[in-house]
């Protein structure tokens, strides 16, 4: 779920399927490979920015398209001109998509809606309807089209997608699209991974100072030094270890149940109503003996505190804020996801210090609670769906590891 969904957001979208170029003649023992990752530098920050992008080639000839992560949904969809009804401001030119429909009774095509709920009435293209997690909504067809993956030497992946009618939620950002990674079919990743690619793994580290990398596949990292908890089986759609305990400065609390899904596609971190108001709460309590006092003239975001000067980073006001974390327990192993204060706070412009955790109920999250960009900076995340698990350990997200396959 990306911020700029917020609200009514309506999308004609063409959703990705896999295709190859010509290859060369020893290109089909390589492609066979499962042990190799593709790796993408990636761009943007949580503030001032709002979003953290990868560029990627679509189209024949290949050009370049500014593309959202978000580990929160599946499709895939660019802004074209097909032609464009309503689009927003982007960076390049509108992808012009070409007129290869995928059927309704494709298989990829299937796995969009809820089993029974699958209907033909144009059996010549496949029509769908999303709804995303905060009230916004896709609507559209898929196509296929050619989406180019460096992947080795003189070959190329070829996959694609397009969306030509939206109105933007309030938060709308200056991007060609986004790329969907989450664990539906119809995701970048499961189609990568259908075609003996690499294995069913994917992974991204976020610099708290802006960039980083996303990575397909699994010899990007040492399994050892990661810190693993599994995914619920209770809750299969999104990337979701269960439930948690929020645990405040090192100490147990009263807020638990917090059903919980990893999300790069949102800027912040959400909780459920309740959740939020007891963590403000406390914090505030706590705050009531500190140099500080809220600001809520700054609008940056609901929660705000100034200084007797202003902050320059959270590294000078972060002695007044306890570290935070999620406690996950299966069985018998219990799993820390630690928030510093780092991983929850920002500074505005105005120089005051914000907190990046936000009431999801006010954009119609609900009871889920999301674990945004902001508390996954300077971690590389794991979402392994070969082992059904989820990890995360430090990083340098400022230095992209060593790969044969980085697409630039």
């Amino acid at each position: 779920m990306r911020n700029g969904k917020v609200g009514l957001v309506v999308w004609l979208i063409l959703s990705l399927v896999l295709k190859f170029c010509s290859a060369s003649p020893t290109s089909s023992s390589l492609i066979n490979r499962v042990g190799s990752s593709l790796l993408f530098p990636v761009h943007g920050n949580v503030y001032p920015t709002g979003y953290y992008n990868v560029t990627l080639y679509m189209g024949q000839p290949a050009k370049p398209y500014f593309l959202d992560i978000d580990t929160g949904s599946d499709l895939t969809w660019l802004q074209c001109d097909a032609p464009c009804v309503h689009c927003t401001e982007a960076p390049h030119p509108y992808y012009k998509p070409n007129n290869d429909l995928v059927v309704c009774k494709d298989p990829i095509c299937a796995s969009l809606h809820a089993p029974g709920d699958h209907k033909c009435p144009d059996p010549g293209q496949c029509d769908y309807e999303v709804q995303y997690a905060d009230s916004g909504s896709s609507l559209g067809v898929l196509v296929r089209d050619a989406f180019a993956f460096n992947y080795i030497t003189g070959d190329l992946i070829r996959l694609s997608s397009c969306g030509y009618d939206q109105l933007p939620g309030p938060s709308n950002h200056p991007l060609d699209g986004i790329l969907g990674l989450g664990k539906g079919r119809s995701s970048v990743l499961a189609q990568l991974h259908s075609q003996n690619l690499v294995r069913n793994v994917i992974g991204h580290c976020l610099s708290g100072r802006g960039g980083g990398f996303l990575f397909f596949g699994d010899d990007i990292y040492d399994s050892s030094r990661v810190v693993w908890t599994s995914m619920s089986p209770d809750y299969t759609q999104h990337y979701s270890p269960g439930v948690a305990e929020l645990i405040f400065g090192g100490k147990t609390s009263l807020i638990k149940n917090l059903l919980t899904i990893f999300d790069s596609g949102s800027s912040y971190t959400y909780f459920n109503h309740l959740a939020y108001h007891a963590l403000t709460s406390v914090m505030k309590k706590e705050l009531s003996r500190k140099p500080l006092k809220e600001a809520p003239e700054d609008q940056t975001l609901p929660l705000c505190w100034k200084g007797q000067k202003p902050f320059k980073n959270v590294r000078d006001v972060k002695k007044y804020f306890k570290s935070l974390s999620l406690s996950f327990t299966h069985g018998k192993t219990r799993t820390l996801f630690e928030l510093t204060p780092e991983a929850y706070l920002i500074i505005s412009s105005n120089g005051n210090v914000c907190l990046g955790i936000l009431n999801g109920s006010e954009i119609g999250v609900q009871d889920v609670n999301l674990i945004g960009d902001i508390s996954m900076q300077d971690k590389m995340v794991i979402y392994d769906n070969e082992k059904q698990m989820i990890g995360w350990t430090p990083a340098n997200c400022d230095r992209l590891p060593r790969s044969k396959y980085v697409n630039i």
